[in-house]
């Protein structure tokens, strides 16, 4: 089986390679097309943004194509940025302008008021009416500082309440076993697995 992955985020194509890495199909990139645009994300779930991306792909490809959206929802900031996550400081911003955006709202929000969780949706789109939607999801709160080199976007200052460390202090195995986008990634590769066999 070919698989597109509808993105161009090369941080989230390293960790669903890494997770698909065992299964039976060829993952192909935006590197391996001549035209692979930039899907607007302008629906209002993060489920109809991974829709949309992976139906854009699939239709200028036409290869199965896989599409996620991710949002962190901050319990203090009334589920903030959510669905924005990736353009909350504004359009073709950093993922450091993200993270000192969302600090600078939260500089007055107590410890114990900081609850946040991290949703993915993907959406694999198999033909014209044959498609998959999956979810995942990780629990924790935001901290006060950034900590952590690894990872990327928000994992600097989103923390675990086991272990009291940011997604930025893991690495890429470790985040996979246990993040949003690493259970919602468990839960298609064994969609595809049934596909594949």
């Amino acid at each position: 089986m070919k698989l597109v992955l509808a993105t161009r985020n090369k941080d989230k194509i390293t960790e669903i390679k890494a997770l698909l890495q065992n299964l039976h199909i060829e993952i192909y990139t935006f590197d391996d097309f001549e035209y692979f645009p930039d899907v607007v994300e302008d629906r209002n779930t993060l489920e109809g943004n991974a829709e949309k991306k992976a139906r854009e792909i699939y239709n200028i490809t036409g290869m199965p194509a896989m599409a996620d959206d991710t949002g962190l929802f901050v319990d203090a900031l009334d589920g903030e940025p959510g669905v924005f996550s990736s353009r909350y400081a504004g359009e073709h911003v950093t993922y450091e302008d993200n993270r000192k955006k969302l600090l600078m709202e939260m500089k007055d929000i107590p410890a114990d008021k900081r609850e946040a969780f991290f949703k993915t949706a993907i959406v694999l789109i198999l033909s014209e009416d044959k498609k998959f939607i999956v979810e995942g999801r990780c629990d924790g709160y935001i901290g006060f500082e950034e900590k952590g080199t690894m990872g990327f976007g928000y994992d600097p200052i989103f923390y675990l309440h086991d272990s009291g460390k940011s997604f930025a202090e893991l690495t890429v195995e470790e985040k996979n076993r246990i993040s949003h986008r690493g259970r919602a990634l468990q839960k298609m590769k064994k969609v595809i697995e049934k596909l594949t066999k």
